[in-house]
């Protein structure tokens, strides 16, 4: 009788133990910047950062300092690092909802999966792409990427001080930069939010002045933070800064710490882009002037009469001073955390969804497959694993962060909803935070890297693709043209060695692994239907009768018998 009592108790002794040892486990805290490239003190992007926060974090953890983006565009690299799936797996390369991917949405994102086993799980701002409110327990405040300036019409304009074209090219976000300061008595005022709505943005000098987004988002983490501290619960806080995203507007103090003609530009190799082949992806074209990287390093100079040191040097201000400003919330939030009792048991990571190009090979942008753009930040401070001050050369990918943080968490790895999902692609960092230099870490050789390129429908065979290895990048591009940099001789990937002859062998090697990774994905029939729906959707929204914002078969054979009455047409599925 005693054995099987004991016996009809296994059950709930198993059921209680997650909740018994939940107060025991580690909380998280992921900073998440947009856009923001090796612009910060010890990665050496520029040497004029002033990152002092951020450098306390690095000092205090372990920097990998050859991270990158799985894809150089915020949308799909967030899809992709929070759920811990490659764009190959998920098919969510572009801006199409993340969510409506069927991988995707079969598989738990990291805070839905933390939800799931007793977290307490809470994020504000620009953590996914303007969507995923409903995967976290609470939420703070929106994606706010103001400050815009506003003439009084209905679209917002580049910031007053910027000239054209490069304000007329590239409007309200990308075409604008500058500091935030009093436009009374001028015809423009300030205004915030996103393209949900927007609100006006007091601000008359640094003490009397509406907070920014991004201000908000640090105020409300760190009030969290102060009632989470005391709770013992476990959570996982997700804080998204918008910044340095255009548009590169922050308050005048920042900068003021870059005097304008001490802004040091990045090493630009003349003719750099001649041996280069993203701008051929553009069907029969040959013509830099098609990619929107050229498009705005060229409108950019031509706003300054020709003068391409001073407009690097405006932007680079405008960026620097952005980082700048982010440091300082970095440093708030920062503080809470160490003068409580979050310091000994919070796993900190700080990250950007991809980086930025300044200038090198005639680029400024982003979603290009060099090291500018690819290469983010990754800092990782795991109380009692993670090496103080360590820093690990081996090159990683965000689609790691997933399993590392499961793992140090003590969290199931198999993060599927049902068959449909998929396991996590990356690998767990803890080997590295241990032994940032010698640990065994059993990840792959390279980063991969996908670029995004707009299309209804993408089949990952036909993709572009970088593999960031130790000493080397090889970029294989959608039209078959490659690229190849020995980036230990040649950093800066100023000289394409893909067609000497000496490189064949590794040239081969590189492209088989590359094409051995990506899978051929061909249309289904079904899949055919939904994608021809998707596109009658897109071009005749007054179809969706219910107003529910999908488009059922019914719905769509409905308004195709309206716009034909006369009849003959065959229904479709």
């Amino acid at each position: 009788m005693r054995i099987l009592l004991c016996l009809l108790a296994l059950p709930l002794l198993f059921h209680l133990a997650p909740e018994a040892t939940a107060k025991d486990r580690p909380n998280v805290l992921l900073i998440v910047c947009d856009d923001l490239n090796d612009y910060i003190e010890t990665l050496g992007g520029h040497p004029q950062a002033r990152t002092p926060n951020i450098r306390r974090l690095i000092e205090s953890g372990v920097s990998f300092t050859q991270a990158h983006c799985n894809v150089p565009i915020c949308n799909p690299s967030r899809a992709s690092f929070l759920t811990g799936l490659y764009p190959h797996t998920s098919g969510c390369y572009g801006f199409d909802r993340w969510d409506g991917y069927e991988v995707l949405k079969n598989s738990r994102t990291v805070m839905a999966h933390f939800r799931h086993h007793g977290y307490h799980a809470l994020g504000t701002g620009k953590v996914m792409h303007n969507r995923g409110r409903d995967q976290w327990s609470e939420f703070g405040y929106l994606s706010d990427y103001g400050p815009f300036a506003n003439d009084g019409q209905k679209t917002d304009v580049a910031h007053p001080d910027i000239p054209s074209p490069f304000r007329d090219d590239f409007g309200a976000v990308d075409g604008s930069f500058g500091p935030l300061r009093d436009l009374e008595g001028t015809r423009f005022t300030w205004r915030t939010g996103n393209w949900a709505g927007k609100r006006e943005l007091k601000y008359r000098s640094e003490t009397d002045r509406d907070p920014t987004g991004d201000e908000l988002n640090t105020a409300w983490a760190v009030k969290k933070l102060g009632e989470l501290a005391d709770s013992g619960k476990p959570f996982l806080m997700g804080l998204g800064f918008i910044r340095p995203h255009t548009p590169l507007i922050v308050p005048q103090k920042y900068f003021d710490l870059f005097p304008l003609d001490s802004i040091k530009l990045p090493d630009i190799r003349p003719g750099d882009v001649e041996d280069t082949f993203k701008h051929t992806l553009a069907p029969g074209s040959d013509d830099r002037s098609d990619d929107r990287g050229h498009k705005m390093y060229s409108s950019l100079i031509r706003s300054f009469k020709g003068d391409r040191e001073l407009a690097l040097r405006k932007f680079i201000q405008a960026y620097l001073a952005s980082v700048a400003s982010v440091d300082d919330l970095v440093g708030e939030v920062l503080k809470v955390v160490e003068s409580s009792a979050l310091r000994e048991n919070t796993i900190i990571v700080f990250t950007s969804d991809h980086g930025w190009g300044m200038g090198e090979k005639d680029y400024l942008y982003k979603n290009s497959l060099w090291q500018e753009s690819t290469r983010v930040p990754l800092v990782i401070r795991a109380p009692g694993v993670s090496k103080a001050g360590g820093a690990c050369p081996l090159p990683v990918s965000l689609v790691d962060l997933y399993p590392t943080l499961l793992d140090l968490c003590g969290l199931p790895a198999d993060t599927r909803l049902n068959p449909k999902g998929r396991p996590l692609d990356g690998h767990s960092l803890k080997p590295l935070l241990r032994d940032p230099q010698e640990g065994t870490w059993d990840g792959p050789e390279a980063a991969l890297t996908a670029l995004y390129k707009w299309a209804d429908y993408y089949d990952p065979a036909g993709q572009s693709y970088s593999q960031r290895y130790r000493d080397w990048r090889y970029v294989r591009y959608a039209n078959g043209k490659e690229e190849l940099y020995h980036t230990a001789k040649d950093p800066h990937e100023w000289h394409n060695l893909a067609s000497k002859p000496e490189q064949a062998g590794r040239l081969q090697r590189y492209r088989k692994d590359l094409l051995g990774i990506i899978p051929s994905r061909p249309l289904s029939e079904e899949q055919k239907a939904t994608r021809w729906k998707i596109q009658y959707f897109k071009k005749n929204p007054s179809a969706d009768t219910n107003k529910d914002g999908k488009l059922s078969w019914p719905e769509l054979n409905a308004h195709r018998g309206k716009k034909n009455p006369a009849g003959g047409q065959k229904k479709v599925k």
